[in-house]
Formats: structure tokens, C-alpha cells, sequence
């Protein structure tokens, strides 16, 4: 449907119209004149893929003529061109979701450690950023945005080593954002699961193989579920594929990130094993400061993450951008508040816990839910990670050190079931492209099948890649290291230098 602006807007469509028509000729090659033959699109065409410009919508649905078609041999392409808007808003978000990583996560788990090893959390993180960036580059952004493979499982090779990554916009994915933005913002998202996903087995594991633990992951887990996800043919690409056979939403990474991470989180904390003295040698956080200003970058990172996968600075965007802030302070306080009836007292980790839950649980949610659906996200999101961390793994005993899978693998299956029963139209129209028979209906068991999915591809995953891992190089570090530190044995540093040895 093409959108009408009010008449006072009408000489600035005009003005923009003919600035659109500029654009879409740079770089076009001339043609010989005299060119009566070629089909030039109409001033109304012309507003109108302005318009989609402003709406975030297909050009070349402005340009088809009475019959509905786009005339043979137009002499204006029928795809979008790099938005000065929408770039730059995904500039920002891609830079929001690296500061997530460094320094965010590395402040807010590196407060979580012991003093001795502050700086293997800060090793951990940009040993990853640098890691994947690589193999982003070379592989994995093709693995997950290609398509020649023709499968639901796997992109393609068409963009090995950024070949054809250019600032010309992929229409399979944005008609207004370069795709070489895109490629960088999808990135930061592969960057940051490995780096979640190592919190379980801090202060126990060493250097190289937490490294070579992300690359395997990557690759073998992270690059598949994220084409299933969100690759334009994927297997539960429930929104844009029209032949998915698992019909899921997950509008920012609801399986891809969270669910995946703290699903795999476990696994590797039960293969590595408890830290020595786990259970009876007190290991308190060295610096709930640091935590705190972690979880604030995160915070703010998170809106890049989460406004951001709308691809476009677009109404579906800021309503994202809106669920997001009422998830994350709610669930906040509904984590202190129960810990207040529990233990007496509202802790700070209390409440950063809490706003990372609320943040992780309505990740899959915010851009398919309005403000009534994030309350409950963030309620819910805050109280059952709560009880998964203080109850399930007190239960069982496993040594999650930093409850990746209490936060992220509970919060991100709660958040994708609420997202399928609180999804509507009305907060995101691109639900009834594909799915309009079953939202409000039935789309929650879509939603539990592609959890079903996911849990079995990173509990198994992880489990052979820890295997294959440790048949190359020990995942642990000697006894006498572990009690020393990671930070001296593994980096040569110290985090802190309370006097001077000279």
C-alpha cells in the first residue's frame, strides 16, 4: 500500500523525489541520445519509492506500472540505494553492539572474578573480538547471509572473504542499508554469543583453548542456527520465509544468541568441571563497581542490539527501542524485590542481574511485542532466571560461574515462548507476510519447536566440540595455576598494583 504525506510535506517530497532520481542515476552508464525508447519512471513512481524510503518498504513496488509490473527496461533500478538515515542508524547500532563486548562484557564479568583473574576476562573478550572478526570475514557472514547453497541449514560461499560485501544494500535482507554496514553489525553479534557463552568456565580454563572453543563454536554452531534464524531461506525464518518448515520468530537473537550461549555454557561447564574449592572456599565478585558500569554499557549496547535488528530507523525500531527500556528496569526490580522478601536485602548484583534477564528475555520479543507484552516479558523475566540461579543450580550442583545458563539459556526460552504468545500486528505488520494464520493462534508451538531445535543443536554441539578439543591441547590449566591466578600464569600481568616491588 503505498503510503499518502500530508500536504504540508508535499513540496519536500518533490524536492526529495528529485534528489532520490540523482542517486539512482550515479554510476549508470550514459546512454546514446537520443533514448524516446527507454521507459523513464513517472513523477508519481518516483515519489512513491521516495516514500518507501521513508517507510522502509520495497522501490520497486512504486515503480510498477498499471498492469503491475515493473516496465521492461526501466531506466531506474528497482532496488533501494545506501540511506543516509538508515546507514547511519546502523553505523550506531553496530558500534553499540562492539561496546557490548569491549569493554561491557569484560567489565561486567570481570567484576564477577576474583582479583587474580580480572585480566583473563579481558583476555577472553578481545582474544574473541579479534578471532571472529577473522573468521567473519572469511567465512561465516557468507555461511549465514548466503544463499547459493540453497539450504535451510547453510548460506553459501557468494561472500567468502567479503567478495561482493560492498556499500550497495543486499535487498534479500535491507533495500536502504549497505551491505558491508550490515555485515559489520551482523558481526558484533557473532563476537559477543562466544564471549556470553565462556562465562561458565572462568577462572578454570586456559587461554588457548577457550579460543580455539569460540572458533569451533562459531562455525559449527553459531553460523548455521543463525541462517536457520534469520538467513532468507532458514529453516524457522518464520517472518520472511514463506516455505520455513519451523515457522519461529526471533526478532534479536532469542536462539541465536541467548539460548544457544547458555545452553552451551552448560554443557562446557560440566565437561571442564568445578573450580578447585568450589563450594567451600568463598568466591565473591573482586568489584561489584566494575559489575555495575558493565551492566550499564550493556545496557546501553543493548539498544543497538535490539532496536537495531529492525535494520532500519523505522517505527518497528522504536517500538523496540521502547520494550527494551521496560524489560530491562522492570525485571531489575522484580529480581531485587524478590531477593529483598527472600534474603531481607536488595543486592546491586541483584539488580544487574535482573537487567540483564529482563534484556536477554525480551530480546526475541521487543520487536514483535508492544508495551503490555513487555511487562509481562520483563516480569517473568525477571523472577524465573532469578529462581534458576538461586534454586536450580544450588539443586544440582554444577559450577555455572557466572550464570550464563541461568540467565541467558532460561531467559532466552521464556522470552521466545512469551514472544509467541504476545506477538501482534501491531507492533511489527511484517507478521502477517508469512504468518498471519497463526499469530495469536498457534504460533507458540512454532516458537517451542524451534527451542526444541536449538537446545539440541548447542547441547550436542558443545559437547563434541569440547571433545574434539580436548583431544588437542588440556582445557585446564595445572592445579598450582589455578590457585596462583590465570592473570600472571596465562598474560604475565596483574590487574592490580597495590605497592610498588621495586
Amino acid at each position: 500500500m503505498t503510503h499518502r504525506f500530508p500536504s504540508s510535506l508535499r513540496h519536500a517530497l518533490a524536492l526529495c523525489a528529485l534528489l532520490f532520481g540523482v542517486l539512482l542515476a550515479q554510476g549508470q552508464p550514459a546512454a546514446p541520445a537520443p533514448v524516446s525508447s527507454t521507459p523513464q519512471p513517472t513523477a508519481a513512481q518516483r515519489e512513491g519509492a521516495m516514500e518507501a524510503y521513508f517507510t522502509n518498504t520495497d522501490p520497486a513496488l512504486a515503480l510498477r506500472d498499471a498492469s503491475g509490473h515493473v516496465p521492461t527496461g526501466l531506466a531506474t533500478p528497482v532496488v533501494g540505494v545506501p540511506g543516509p538515515a538508515h546507514n547511519a542508524w546502523m553505523m550506531l547500532s553496530a558500534a553499540l553492539v562492539l561496546l557490548m563486548t569491549l569493554p561491557g562484557l569484560a567489565l561486567f564479568y570481570g567484576g564477577l572474578v576474583r582479583t587474580k583473574n580480572v585480566l583473563s576476562v579481558a583476555a577472553w573478550c578481545f582474544g574473541i573480538t579479534s578471532l571472529v572478526t577473522v573468521l567473519w570475514w572469511a567465512v561465516g557472514y557468507s555461511l549465514v547471509f548466503g544463499k547459493n547453497f540453497n539450504s535451510p541449514f547453510l548460506g553459501g560461499t557468494e561472500f567468502f572473504f567479503f567478495r561482493g560485501v560492498t556499500s550497495a544494500p543486499n535487498p534479500d535482507y535491507s533495500f536502504w542499508v549497505s551491505q558491508n554496514v550490515f555485515a559489520i553489525f551482523q558481526m558484533a553479534f557473532a563476537i559477543i554469543t562466544p564471549a556470553v557463552l565462556i562465562g561458565s568456565i572462568v577462572e578454570r580454563a586456559r587461554f588457548s583453548a577457550v579460543l580455539l572453543i569460540a572458533a569451533l563454536w562459531v562455525l559449527l554452531i553459531y553460523c548455521p542456527l543463525a541462517h536457520m534464524v534469520w538467513g532468507i531461506n532458514g529453516l524457522m525464518n518464520g517472518v520472511f520465509n514463506a516455505s520455513a518448515s519451523i515457522k519461529a520468530i526471533d526478532f534479536a537473537g532469542g536462539m541465536v544468541v541467548e539460548m544457544a550461549s547458555g545452553y552451551s555454557a552448560l554443557v562446557l561447564c560440566l565437561i571442564v568441571g568445578r573450580r578447585h574449592g568450589f563450594g567451600r572456599t568463598p568466591m565473591p565478585p573482586h568489584s561489584l563497581v566494575f559489575c555495575m558500569a558493565g551492566t550499564g554499557l550493556l545496557w546501553f549496547g543493548w539498544y543497538g542490539f535490539n532496536a537495531g535488528s529492525a535494520i532500519a530507523a523505522d517505527g518497528i525500531a522504536a517500538n523496540a527501542f521502547t520494550t527494551t527500556t521496560l524489560a530491562a528496569a522492570i525485571a531489575a526490580g522484580t529480581w531485587a524485590a524478590l531477593e529483598r522478601l527472600q534474603r531481607g536485602k536488595a543486592s546491586v548484583l541483584g539488580f544487574c542481574s535482573g537487567a540483564v534477564a529482563g534484556l536477554v528475555t525480551v530480546t526475541p520479543a521487543c520487536g514483535f511485542v508492544d508495551a503490555t507484552g513487555a511487562i509481562v516479558v520483563a516480569v517473568l523475566g525477571g523472577a524465573i532466571p532469578y529462581f534458576a540461579c538461586t534454586k536450580l543450580k544450588s539443586r544440582f550442583g554444577y559450577d555455572d560461574a557466572l550464570d550464563v545458563f541461568g540467565i541467558h539459556g532460561v531467559g532466552g526460552t521464556v522470552g521466545l515462548v512469551l514472544t509467541g504468545i504476545f506477538a501482534t500486528v501491531s507492533a511489527n505488520p511484517n507478521l502477517t507476510t508469512n504468518l498471519s494464520a497463526i499469530v495469536g493462534r498457534t504460533l507458540w508451538r512454532e516458537q517451542l519447536k524451534g527451542i526444541g531445535l536449538t537446545a539440541l543443536l548447542a547441547l550436542g554441539g558443545t559437547a563434541v566440540i569440547a571433545w574434539m578439543v580436548s583431544r588437542v591441547l588440556p582445557l585446564r590449566p595445572p592445579v598450582e595455576v589455578e590457585h596462583e591466578g590465570l592473570d600472571l600464569a596465562e598474560h604475565g600481568e596483574e590487574g592490580y598494583i597495590f605497592e610498588s616491588k621495586s
